[in-house]
């Protein structure tokens, strides 16, 4: 079988990249490769290779940004994802997508289920949304994973972040009334791969929104404090941080977070058999975020 991977440059497309079994055929594009928003390109790519399944890691990501580059957050994450289905459709591929959780508000209590209503209050919510749209409407064959708090060994995250600034300091304000759950890139592209080969069964027809997520559920202030302690542990700063947590009104960002960005993973458990990532065991091998 054919699996046709967008985007395998970034966090989770380096990683479907490096766990692919050989069962598949696997073409692999990044964004200078295939520029999505570029709907001839788009088409001429997938119909030289018809896959079978096509999943799309690719995104557009600087949430503080898209407030002011509209147009292009847009293009990538609505018209571009358009561009996929499209084509995904046509040639008869599964379709499988990455979104996040700023699809919704974020400011209540308890789990997001993929049922929930979606309200997001920022551009890059709003542009992953009209994709997740965009898709529901072309291709009926495909899948949307939303996802929370991604970090990896490929590209820019908060624990290499943490690591970064966190040498030279004592101490460091965190916010802490930011709820969610972090998730780890490679456990991503595993429940993706996964998915690939489930929905390759002949039967397979739960097609729709699933989430996913890491647990425990925490916030950003104590996310922050476990990457410090074993960063320290592991030598990879030289002394010990104290993370002090403060409030989102203390730390002002052109885009609003979301307070709750806690994600029901109930569904993708009863479907798939898969588990949320397991972000503290991710953060073990810690040193490999650092280079």
């Amino acid at each position: 079988m054919k699996l046709l991977i967008v985007g395998c440059s970034g966090q989770v497309g380096s990683e479907l990249v490096n766990r692919v079994s050989d069962a598949w055929d696997v073409y692999a594009f990044d964004r200078k490769q295939l520029d999505i928003t570029n709907y001839l390109q788009v088409g001429n790519i997938i119909k030289s290779i018809l896959p079978d399944v096509i999943i799309n890691a690719s995104a557009y990501t600087a949430v503080d940004r898209a407030e002011t580059e509209i147009e292009q957050a847009f293009a990538i994450n609505s018209g571009g994802v358009a561009n996929l289905a499209l084509e995904a459709n046509n040639c008869g591929a599964k379709f499988l997508h990455i979104s996040t959780d700023y699809v919704f508000r974020g400011d209540r209590e308890g789990l997001y289920s993929e049922s929930d209503e979606t309200e997001p209050t920022g551009i890059y919510g709003k542009s992953k949304l009209a994709g997740e749209l965009a898709i529901s409407e072309i291709c009926k064959r495909h899948i949307i994973l939303r996802t929370s708090w991604v970090f990896g060994q490929h590209g820019n995250n908060f624990v290499k972040t943490m690591i970064r600034i966190g040498e030279g300091k004592t101490s460091l304000n965190v916010v802490g009334d930011q709820f969610g759950g972090p998730t780890y890139a490679g456990d991503i592209a595993n429940a993706l791969l996964l998915i690939a080969e489930k929905v390759c069964e002949e039967n397979f027809n739960d097609w729709g929104i699933y989430h996913y997520s890491g647990a425990p559920y925490t916030n950003w202030a104590n996310f922050a404090n476990v990457i410090l302690e074993l960063a320290h542990k592991n030598s990879l700063i030289s002394q010990k941080v104290n993370v002090n947590s403060i409030t989102s009104s203390e730390y002002p960002t052109p885009a609003k977070r979301p307070i709750n960005s806690m994600l029901d993973c109930t569904k993708i458990h009863d479907i798939f058999n898969i588990g949320p990532s397991q972000w503290e065991l991710a953060l073990r091998n810690i040193e490999i975020y650092a280079k």
